[in-house]
């Protein structure tokens, strides 16, 4: 199947558009299979270092800096990363916009399972990757999860599953569709990529655009509506009363409730059985960063929910812990609507709510319209937040990282939020045993 890709690549002047993770995955695959083309490299912040190894590439030209983008011109074939949105892009007519993504999916559409939803994703694609992995079907696990698909065509056999997360990002400019896809939600969110929600609506809804009568689409019942008209897929929606059986002590809450039941379903379009897939369920071990479990041996309850960059995901957390005392919101601001949680905190409130950023004082402003009696504090850093808890806390509590917001005005990204809440919490409980 890697045939397809490179007869498709093969003669053409290719810009690889973004040297991140997968544009140097991008240039591995060029130069692992001798792929007959011109190759460009073009990036705005292209590192010195790369710049001088690339230098020594024959066939390599390198385009930097502030006007990098003025380099597609020179190109019949853009190989688009990601994070670049395409409505900065002006393509000619016989100019070709792909990406790893729909190059993988035209080669293996066949053997992909692909995941997204604005929520969800991760954990729901390494839930199928671990019922297949466990039932010993041989499965791979790629895409926004942090592996470029790129990088496991060489252990991809034919009766190879690959579980591939999807993000809007990735769906945005694709022309295949994979065999089985998981539609799990859809919710406001990287307005700053897409300009406008229609537009990252319509990049999700991709994953089934090219379905034919031998795909299977499995969505969400709240969003089944995006498949009307789309009678090409058998389409199986969820969640069920009948599968409320299926449950997973170490995931928490109505949504992740709604994750396992799409992955089952999936399991069972693969031909697992009922036992494996009930067995499997309990040794699942939920991702870091996603309502996990941090510590409690202070007398305080931490969760880190870092993850949750959008008021619907921390409107699930507040529901799946049922008891939050401690409420850790904000950051940078994306320009979503944040009154679905500030009605949610007025109509459920917390006893105490910190918040950081444009984003955190965003939804502040939407709280204090209404009369409450939260305790609300602004902080600058993590660690104001824990002084506070080390002051007023007390044994019992739940405190509750999920920020409804990005974390790019403080932090790298969210893993780096989540990590810090987790060092600092853990702190918290080493000084609470020394105070002793």
């Amino acid at each position: 199947m890697v045939e397809k890709i490179i007869n498709e690549l093969t003669g053409k002047r290719i810009l690889i558009l973004g040297y991140g993770k997968e544009g140097r995955s991008s240039l591995k695959f060029l130069s692992n299979y001798n792929v007959n083309a011109e190759i460009g490299i073009a990036d705005q912040n292209l590192p010195l270092e790369d710049i001088e190894i690339l230098k020594n590439k024959q066939n390599i030209s390198i385009h930097s800096g502030a006007n990098y983008l003025e380099s597609v011109a020179g190109y019949n074939f853009i190989l688009k990363a990601p994070g670049i949105p395409s409505r900065y892009l002006s393509l000619k007519q016989d100019q070709i916009l792909s990406s790893q993504t729909d190059l993988f999916l035209m080669a293996f559409h066949d053997q992909t399972i692909g995941i997204t939803g604005t929520k969800g994703k991760s954990t729901t694609a390494s839930l199928v990757y671990h019922l297949l992995s466990q039932s010993g079907k041989p499965g791979l696990l790629t895409g926004n999860i942090g592996i470029p698909c790129f990088d496991i065509i060489p252990d991809i056999c034919p009766e190879t599953h690959v579980v591939f997360e999807l993000s809007a990002n990735q769906l945005e400019n694709i022309f295949h569709s994979p065999h089985i896809a998981l539609f799990l939600n859809l919710f406001e969110e990287h307005l700053d990529h897409f300009g406008t929600f229609e537009a990252y609506k319509n990049a999700k809804m991709n994953i089934f655009k090219y379905h034919s009568s031998s795909d299977f689409l499995i969505i969400h019942k709240d969003f089944s509506y995006l498949a009307e008209g789309n009678l090409q897929s058998n389409v199986l929606i969820y969640p069920s009363y009948e599968m409320s059986i299926y449950d997973a002590d170490n995931l928490k809450g109505a949504h992740n409730r709604h994750n396992i039941q799409a992955a089952v379903l999936t399991a069972k379009i693969l031909g697992l059985n009922e036992a494996d897939i009930f067995s499997k369920l309990k040794t699942f071990k939920g991702l870091p960063h996603r309502l996990e479990f941090v510590d409690d041996k202070s007398g305080i309850t931490f969760y880190n929910d870092s993850i949750a960059t959008i008021p619907e995901a921390t409107i699930a957390a507040l529901e799946g812990l049922g008891k939050v005392d401690w409420l850790v919101i904000g950051g940078f601001d994306r320009g979503i609507n944040y009154e679905i949680l500030a009605n949610h905190l007025l109509n459920n409130p917390v006893n105490h709510v910190f918040y950081t950023g444009k984003a955190g004082k965003r939804i502040i402003e939407l709280l204090n319209k209404e009369h409450h009696s939260i305790d609300i504090k602004a902080f600058d850093k993590l660690d104001e937040v824990f002084d506070a808890i080390r002051e007023r806390g007390k044994s019992g509590d739940v405190c509750l990282l999920s920020p409804a917001a990005a974390s790019y005005d403080q932090y790298r990204n969210f893993e780096h939020r989540g990590d810090t809440f987790k060092e600092l919490a853990i702190q918290f409980t080493r000084n609470t045993f020394l105070e002793k």
